[in-house]
């Protein structure tokens, strides 16, 4: 009965964080609706904020049949596999602010090393309601700034992403959390390797000169927020870059 009262007040969901949206009424999810952060104030430690926020289907059918079709493909022979670029995906909640800017700036580093041809880099977020959308401006003034320009555009994580790419970046505990369940949802449905969910990671968890360990959405802050964001990308990506050359010494040799 609680189940079923909660999926009846969940429109009161659409109250918080990205999820107030004038627009997200009338989208149709494109991937499991996952669950809002739990670092906004109004739904902390609530039974609403961890029920989904439509009463259909928890998948896709879109989704479904794309990673169907690309499932059917050939398998890479040990020559694709040789020469296949490093592929790393940033992960946030709406994938406007902290994952655009966390692709913004490896991608950045990646190309001053001259590797840019080793690495496919992209970003998602666990949420669908800002797809189609530039990284927020704020976000984008503030790397424009350190010299970092972002150009994504956002999308839903998906399916294929867990066959796609080599490693899955989550800004937060929470988005982990989130990536996390819709893969044991997808395995069921769909061909992905069984031990793709060691593929995510927490950002913070590379950083060497803060303590964090995650990356705090800024979205309802004030400059200095996108600012410490960049400081905690900055340290965070520099490792995870030479981490990555570390363990995939052919990247740098090929």
């Amino acid at each position: 009965m609680r189940a079923l009262q909660s999926r009846l007040s969940c429109p009161l969901n659409l109250q918080c964080g990205h999820f107030f949206h004038p627009r997200a009424l009338s989208l149709k999810p494109r991937i499991p609706v996952l669950l809002p952060p739990t670092q906004y104030p109004p739904l902390q430690n609530s039974i609403l904020s961890r029920v989904p926020c439509r009463p259909t289907s928890s998948f896709s059918f879109g989704s479904l049949i794309k990673a169907s079709m690309a499932s059917s493909a050939t398998p890479d022979t040990d020559a694709e596999t040789a020469t296949k670029p490093f592929s790393v995906l940033f992960v946030c909640l709406g994938n406007i602010c902290r994952s655009p800017a966390a692709e913004g700036v490896f991608t950045d580093l990646v190309k001053k090393r001259g590797l840019d041809s080793k690495f496919n880099i992209d970003s998602a977020g666990t949420i669908n309601y800002h797809e189609g959308n530039q990284a927020d401006p704020r976000m984008r003034a503030a790397s424009k700034r350190r010299g970092v320009e972002i150009t994504s555009i956002s999308r839903p994580i998906r399916p294929s992403d867990f066959r796609d790419f080599d490693l899955i970046l989550a800004m937060d505990r929470q988005n982990r959390e989130d990536i996390l369940e819709a893969f044991n949802r997808w395995k069921f449905r769909e061909t992905l390797p069984a031990d793709a969910h060691k593929k995510v990671k927490l950002m913070c968890s590379y950083c060497k000169e803060h303590d964090e360990t995650e990356v705090p959405d800024p979205y309802y802050g004030g400059p200095q927020g996108f600012e410490k964001v960049l400081d905690l990308l900055e340290d965070a990506c520099g490792s995870l870059l030479d981490s990555i050359l570390a363990e995939n010494k052919q990247i740098e040799d090929s």
